[in-house]
């Protein structure tokens, strides 16, 4: 069982700098990585490393310019992670590993409810930014269904949001747990079920009534989708009586997986990770996603409450505060120095012009560079700065 708790974080408002440069946590660092992930349910992990997991890496590993590959299994799903040269082109190699996907599917079992599927994922990159949903009606089964096929998908439209990922629960689901006492008391194998209940799930063409020039489409959905319905499902008929599902087994209402679990201020809680794309401003996008959620509150049940649980964000703005406030005061020391000590007017003015006329161009450079200023290129202005004042007090 996972169990992830997260602390809410308010942060202060800052101006960020005139300047087109994007801001981000840390360096952007981008690794040609792709992420490969594959599911079947019910699975152990022993049966999705050696069924799903190897044939896998057996296709993957001959896509040109893989410097190493890692797989990890855990009950149900697989995740193959790739790494290229740093040379390779990430939609070059993402269409190699699309082909190469399609060309494993008949190594894979056949009862995969979905082909894998791959994204271009950053092994550096971290959230910037997690909403929780929580509610005291609802079930996490509902809050997630409202995460990942509204929330999810609005937000991952949001310029400078690279992903979003959903956690803390899965898509509701029937659960059928069978019985065996009473499977072998009415003579029933377990396939008999498992084909019983597929057909009774069924939504295809039932044909056409055609008679004398006129025909009749004959469309219904015979689809079950609440538990009720499943039990009402018949196995068979004994001794002129029916045995329904629920005559063998506890149909229940649930979810797809009852070992995902999520908690935010020690409440059941769905959580939404925000990964931003690379080089985007992550204040702008903070900004923007902030803006949504009125928006987002409105378009999921009122049961549901939307917050944001953590945001890195105003340690960013209050990193960036600091350093505007550390080349003021140094301009200004110096201004007050020079005019103090040399009393001279002109003298004065060329430290003072000197110190934005270096980060002016310091700013320009590392645009044209695809730098980002972040913490570390921060620090490193604020200590520039601070030799440019003291070459100026010197001369």
């Amino acid at each position: 069982r996972r169990h992830t708790r997260y602390i809410s974080v308010t942060g202060v408002q800052t101006c960020a700098l005139p300047i087109l440069l994007p801001i981000a946590p840390l360096p952007q660092v981008d690794f040609p990585t792709i992420s490969v992930s594959a599911s079947l349910p019910g699975a152990s992990p022993e049966t999705m490393a050696a069924t799903v997991a190897t044939p896998l890496e057996r296709v993957l590993g001959s896509i040109a310019g893989v410097t190493e590959i890692t797989s990890r299994s855990s009950l149900g799903s697989t995740n193959v992670t790739l790494q290229f040269e740093l040379d390779r082109n990430i939609d070059g190699a993402a269409r190699d590993v699309q082909a190469a996907i399609n060309a494993s599917r008949t190594l894979l079992p056949s009862g995969m409810p979905s082909n894998p599927n791959y994204r271009k994922v950053n092994p550096a990159d971290s959230p910037f930014i997690v909403i929780g949903l929580t509610s005291a009606t609802l079930t996490r089964g509902q809050m997630y269904d409202a995460a990942s096929t509204v929330l999810a998908q609005r937000l991952s439209q949001v310029q400078g949001v690279g992903q979003v990922n959903v956690s803390g629960g899965a898509l509701p689901a029937v659960r059928v747990e069978l019985d065996p006492d009473r499977l072998a008391a009415t003579g029933i194998a377990i396939d008999s079920v498992r084909s019983a209940i597929t057909a009774a799930n069924a939504n295809r063409p039932k044909g056409v009534v055609e008679e004398a020039g006129r025909l009749w489409q004959i469309g219904a959905n015979d689809q079950a989708r609440l538990a009720a319905e499943y039990g009402a499902v018949v196995l068979s008929w004994r001794n002129g009586a029916a045995v329904r599902l629920r005559d063998v087994a506890d149909v229940q209402d649930s979810v797809q997986d009852t070992r995902n679990y999520g908690a935010a201020n020690g409440r059941p809680a769905i959580l939404l990770f925000l990964l931003k794309e690379p080089g985007a401003n992550v204040i702008e996008t903070a900004e923007r996603v902030t803006a949504l959620l009125p928006r987002l509150r409105a378009s999921i049940p009122s049961a549901i409450d939307v917050d944001v649980i953590a945001d890195r964000t105003p340690t960013i703005r209050a990193s960036i505060r600091e350093v505007e406030r550390a080349l003021a005061i140094a301009v200004g020391l110096v201004i007050v120095v020079v005019l103090a000590f040399l009393r001279s007017v002109r003298a004065t003015l060329l430290p003072a012009v000197a110190v934005p006329v270096s980060l002016a161009g310091t700013f320009g450079v590392m645009y044209l560079c695809g730098y980002t200023l972040d913490n570390l290129s921060a620090m490193a202005l604020t200590v520039a700065t601070g030799f440019v004042v003291d070459d100026a007090i010197v001369v």
